[in-house]
């Protein structure tokens, strides 16, 4: 299948199938259409039991992915009231916009990491490192996704609608139906699902709170968004992690040393997939060639530039705006944290040169 624009899409581009496989022992892949971030599905994994099915990432919010998703599960023989668990990989809307409403119906327990946290939810942030926080304070301040970010880029465009109902739902999270976890995991705890035990694998990074799923038995890694087939996830600087790209690094490395016991790869978009350990040096190579790139780049322009004029030399036109920029200040607070560029914080926006 080709694009309108004659490209080939990756497979995390391709559009939602209406078929159920089953990629693993008692383990079901069903697709459900978005269009988020230049994406056209998210897997939403079925892991069936005696007591009926878990599901991993239900989909996008709102009443037509909540249709998909249950005629998913009435094509694969679980009504809605089967569901006994919802694991949620991370706190992005792809990933979670289903749970509260599949929680509602079936009275599902709702299993995420310890630090998963929506943006717009009023309690408190997550803990952070008490060094890192004057670094991450002006980030954990920002309310919502379209607030203005610290470089002065470009906002993330919402319909007035939506900035209405999440302003709403921070007082009123019902009207969202956004997910309240019961079960928690943390690094190295175990759940149970389809018949067999999971261990729970904390790999912040594309997110804080990022969520992997390893079963031993059969070697099955549910990667969530951390490792996919084709294209890298978005490492963006909007996080309360003072070095998402570092971090993210680390988390690599961590899932790689599972590698000898890994059969399958069960991402959140594309195909399933074997050879963790080459996917994940494929990755981070990516990030070593941009993290040269931006060098070359700062060398070439010679002055301070803002982040939004290094962006365009890192992403193509086709992708400018607010997660390309969010995506290089990462990079760029990388490369300031390990002593080779510098920041201007005055006069704004942020402007960064490489240290003589």
């Amino acid at each position: 299948m080709t694009s309108t624009t004659g490209r080939v899409p990756k497979q995390e581009q391709e559009q939602a199938s209406d078929e159920i496989t089953e990629v693993a022992r008692g383990v079901l892949r069903a697709q459900l259409p978005i269009d988020f971030s230049g994406l056209g599905h998210v897997n939403c994994y079925l892991l069936e039991d005696r007591d009926g099915v878990a599901i991993v990432d239900p989909g996008l919010p709102g009443p037509s992915s909540y249709k998909m998703l249950r005629r998913r599960l009435a094509s694969a023989g679980f009504p809605i009231k089967r569901v006994h668990t919802v694991i949620v990989t991370h706190s992005h809307p792809d990933h979670f916009g289903g749970a509260g409403r599949v929680q509602h119906e079936s009275g599902a327990q709702v299993v995420t990491h310890q630090r998963f946290r929506l943006m717009w939810d009023p309690s408190e942030p997550p803990d952070v490192d008490v060094e890192d926080l004057p670094e991450v304070a002006e980030l954990l301040g920002r309310r919502f996704p379209w607030d203005p970010t610290p470089w002065d880029g470009k906002q993330m465009n919402f319909s007035r609608r939506t900035k209405l109902a999440i302003k709403a739902s921070r007082h009123l999270p019902r009207l969202m139906r956004t997910p309240t976890p019961t079960v928690r995991l943390n690094e190295a705890d175990t759940i149970s699902l389809a018949g067999r035990d999971w261990v729970a694998i904390h790999t912040p990074g594309h997110t804080d709170d990022h969520l992997c799923l390893f079963d031993p038995t059969e070697g099955v890694m549910l990667s969530g968004d951390h490792v996919l087939p084709t294209i890298t996830p978005h490492i963006g600087g909007l996080s309360p992690i003072a070095d998402p790209l570092a971090t993210f690094i680390e988390s690599l490395e961590k899932i790689a040393t599972y590698g000898d016991d890994v059969s399958v790869v069960l991402p959140a978009h594309g195909h399933p997939f074997s050879g963790l350990a080459t996917r994940v040096e494929s990755i981070k190579q990516h990030h070593v060639d941009r993290l040269e790139q931006l060098r070359s780049t700062a060398a070439q322009i010679g002055r301070p530039a803002s982040v939004s004029e290094y962006s365009q030399h890192l992403f193509s036109a086709r992708v400018q705006g607010t997660m390309a920029d969010s995506e290089t200040y990462a990079h760029l607070e990388h490369l300031r944290r390990s002593g080779e560029m510098a920041r201007q914080t005055e006069p704004s926006p942020y402007r960064y040169v490489l240290v003589d």
